[in-house]
């Protein structure tokens, strides 16, 4: 299964591909999607609606991970980046790709088993689950990778496969 993560963002979007196959995950592609800072909302949207139907098309991804937003302190910042994931979801929505989505608990949880891990450690987790010599870079597209690895890990755990509709709680 080919699966694409995606780090929402207005400024960098991180995308990673990877090929997941039962225990196995290997990295395909990571980068970045980047709008120019200073440009109207609008304009950004639209460059990153365009980079993704060519992002689709280009990497066949056979479902895409995407990060839901956590608002901390700056919700100004929330809103632009919830613009920003809104046009990505439209972009998978309109390709046919199966969209899931993960909280940063889910993904830190499924990359280093546990929740609350710092950043570094789910970094240098990607690292080694993908047999990488260096994390990817920029942070976004490792981002973006560990959401890629966390749908490929929530699709092959037993108790997903032996569910009747193929959905997993947590409760």
């Amino acid at each position: 299964m080919r699966i694409m993560g995606i780090d929402p963002g207005i400024a960098t979007i991180g995308f990673g591909l990877v090929e997941a196959e039962r225990d196995r995950v290997r990295l395909l592609r990571c980068g970045v999607i980047t709008t120019p800072a200073h440009t109207p909302l609008s304009t950004r949207l639209s460059r990153i609606y365009n980079d993704m139907n060519e992002l689709l098309a280009l990497l066949k991804p056979d479902a895409v991970s995407v990060e839901e937003l956590f608002f901390n302190t700056n919700i100004t910042t929330g809103i632009s980046v919830a613009h920003g994931r809104g046009v990505i979801l439209l972009s998978c929505e309109q390709a046919n790709v199966s969209i899931y989505e993960y909280t940063p608990l889910q993904v830190k949880q499924a990359i280093t088993g546990y929740g609350r891990a710092e950043k570094k450690q789910v970094m240098d987790m990607v690292r080694r689950i993908c047999a990488l010599t260096d994390v990817p870079r920029p942070d976004d597209a490792a981002d973006a990778v560990a959401l890629a690895i966390c749908h490929a890990r929530t699709e092959n755990s037993l108790l997903v496969r032996k569910g009747t509709d193929g959905t997993c709680s947590t409760i």
